[in-house]
């Protein structure tokens, strides 16, 4: 396979170069949002969609590259301040489809709005098309749907419709409706019934399953209907509250192969069943995590060929030679990055490739299967080359309890032991760390501090019972994993006693915050974005949305319990600086959550920072609010951490 230079350029034609020394990089360069994200082929393969985040102007601009004209058209912009783009798809060769998203508010309650539009590439169309309408003159005129882009079907065969999940009828049962591309207007197919939440069709774009919730009682039941029939039958009947959970992922080609995800004694693991005997076949288990990923597909075929699976050599399974043979020789054409198809063309002969590894930042190419030729077309991150970032080491440490721990050290390229050390626990909590590129942690790395992700006791991917440890947990053993996990590299001599501060966001956030006030001598400094410091309030708050059940049985709902594990009601405890930064329209972890914790240390003297991000989200989307961020949390490092020893060599 012959890889190729750029032969043409992408709105911003891309230049790297590497520096003789590796000297610390602008905040900017870790800052700023990818430069390039969502690339996605037209059908035909002849138009490559994508977003370009100009970090000149910090909007993020939607574009559409023709590879038969050579020339680029933006087709609309945002600046992330009051509306982000979500997602977009190709509903056919000449028409995008694309999810706006913004924060709204309902009768005093806050919300995540989604609405879904439409354009044509190759019409002089200024504007976009919204697809979806009010629903007027029915029983519940003042009901507007919440989400509007949950597109379950973008019909291949029929170019100029797709199906969406949407409960214009009824608050949160949705009914399937047959959606017009090119102009506004809708069918209804499938009316909402039974509580069911979700719709499922199959490769001939038939509506098969439907997932039932009830929010009250937590029970759920799997529907499914035979090829050739119109009732619903019962596949799974559990309850989410109290039973291992079970989740259907897709179709085959063939109509009466339905794949889901299932418990395997304590791991997740793929199954298929045959909807028409009903035996029900294991497909793939991994014997020590669960199965992480979902179906792949062929885009040519629109048969199931593979699963991604993070814990395999190369991320993904498949099932049929000739596309595991494809991803030999992709491997062997880049054997130091980790390689994944993200898109092809309807033909299979035009794709995507995405790599990256742990110190190089994601790269996009483009390839043509027929011609044998790679060609590299973005890069996320030009500035961040491989001579100011380190690889991963994926380790594992005994908790107090015996439990094994896993997590991932990354150590600067110069300096020696002990380092001044960043210990980063990620959000969720039901989510975990990998390796790969991570710029928070090349942010880090750079600046000379060495770096601890632990995946401790309530992340995802290491079985049921351990993700289940985090209900009702916050705060407990979850916060002993991270305290048990930063001794470790104390003993292991990796970490500076003297030097340490905890950074996290989110779940991460609280963990930070929580350390403060649980180890207060344990750490020099604390970092919380958006983080969560009162789970009463967090718990209050639930009763205004459809899943307070599930947040009282995740968090708990005996006031003294919550207030013990919260570290807003603990302030009095905290002995070392704090930074707290949150967005202001964060729709996640209300805002509320921060600004109070800062009023109840500012009252104590203690020593705290808080910035607050305007029209910021959960996810620093918004280009001024990420530098904002950054350059606040590297100031606060330097005045409370120190210079790492990178910085402290170059003196």
């Amino acid at each position: 396979m012959k890889i190729r230079t750029l032969s043409f350029c992408l709105g911003v034609c891309l230049l790297v170069v590497c520096k003789l020394f590796a000297e610390p990089l602008p905040l900017e360069s870790f800052s700023q949002l990818p430069l390039y994200t969502k690339p996605n082929l037209s059908p035909d393969g002849s138009k490559l969609g994508f977003v370009l985040n100009d970090p000149r102007s910090g909007l993020s601009i939607l574009t559409v590259f023709n590879f038969t004209t050579g020339k680029n058209k933006y087709l609309l912009k945002s600046d992330n301040e009051q509306v982000r783009l979500n997602w977009f798809k190709w509903a056919n060769n000449h028409t995008v489809i694309f999810s706006a998203r913004f924060a709204g508010s309902r009768y005093g309650t806050d919300t995540m709005e989604t609405r879904l539009l439409a354009m044509d590439v190759e019409s002089d169309e200024s504007e976009p098309r919204v697809l979806i309408k009010p629903r007027t003159g029915g029983i519940r005129d003042d009901h507007f749907s919440q989400f509007q882009d949950d597109v379950i079907d973008l019909l291949p065969d029929d170019e100029n419709h797709i199906l969406v999940s949407l409960d214009l009828d009824t608050p949160a049962q949705p009914s399937v409706y047959k959606v017009d591309v090119s102009k506004r207007g809708m069918t209804r197919i499938e009316r909402g019934k039974r509580s069911i939440r979700d719709w499922i069709t199959d490769q001939q774009s038939r509506v098969r399953v439907g997932v039932s919730l009830d929010y009250k009682s937590g029970e759920s039941v799997i529907y499914f209907r035979k090829a050739d029939d119109e009732e619903l039958h019962t596949l799974f009947e559990y309850n989410r509250l109290t039973d291992k959970p079970i989740q259907a992922l897709g179709f085959g080609l063939d109509p009466n192969v339905l794949y889901y995800k299932a418990y395997k004694d304590d791991k997740k693991a793929l199954y298929k069943v045959d909807l028409t005997t009903l035996e029900h076949t294991l497909v793939f288990a991994d014997e020590d995590y669960d199965v992480d990923g979902g179906l792949i597909y062929s885009r040519k075929t629109r048969d199931v060929i593979g699963l991604y699976h993070a814990h395999t050599e190369t991320g993904r399974i498949y099932w049929d030679e000739s596309y595991s043979n494809f991803e030999k020789a992709l491997n062997k054409a880049l054997p130091d990055t980790h390689n994944v198809i993200v898109d092809f063309d309807d033909s299979e002969q035009v794709y995507i490739l995405y790599t990256e590894n742990d110190y190089t930042p994601g790269t996009y190419y483009i390839g043509d299967r027929a011609q044998g030729a790679l060609s590299p077309i973005f890069q996320q991150y030009p500035d961040i080359t491989e001579e100011h970032i380190s690889a991963h080491r994926k380790v594992s440490y005994k908790a107090r309890d015996g439990v094994e721990i896993e997590g991932y050290l990354t150590l600067p390229k110069s300096g020696e032991k002990p380092y001044p050390t960043i210990i980063h626990p990620h959000g969720g909590p039901g989510a975990r760390d990998y390796s790969g590129f991570d710029y928070w942690t090349a942010y880090f790395s750079d600046r000379g501090y060495a770096v601890f992700r632990p995946n401790f006791r309530g992340s995802s991917g290491y079985g049921y019972d351990f993700a289940k440890s985090q209900m009702k947990s916050w705060g407990l053993a979850m916060q002993d994993d991270i305290t048990d996990g930063t001794q470790w590299l104390i003993e292991q001599g990796v970490a500076d006693p003297n030097r340490m501060c905890i950074v996290g966001a989110s779940y991460g956030g609280y963990a930070a915050a929580a350390a403060a006030v649980k180890t207060p001598d344990l750490f020099k400094c604390a970092v919380s974005f958006a983080g969560v410091s009162d789970l009463k309030a967090l718990v209050r708050k639930s009763r205004h949305y459809l899943n307070e059940k599930f947040v009282k049985k995740q968090i708990g709902e005996d006031s003294d319990d919550l207030e013990a594990r919260s570290p807003r009601y603990h302030a009095e405890s905290v002995k070392i600086p704090i930074l707290l930064v949150h967005g202001e329209d964060d729709r996640v972890v209300d805002v509320e959550q921060s600004r109070n914790f800062y009023d109840d240390l500012k009252d104590l003297d203690k020593v705290v920072t808080y910035v607050e991000l305007p029209n910021g989200d959960h996810h620093l989307s918004n280009q001024k609010n990420r530098h904002r961020f950054f350059k606040e949390m590297d100031a606060f490092l330097q005045r409370y951490l120190g210079p790492g020893s990178q910085q402290q060599m170059g003196k």
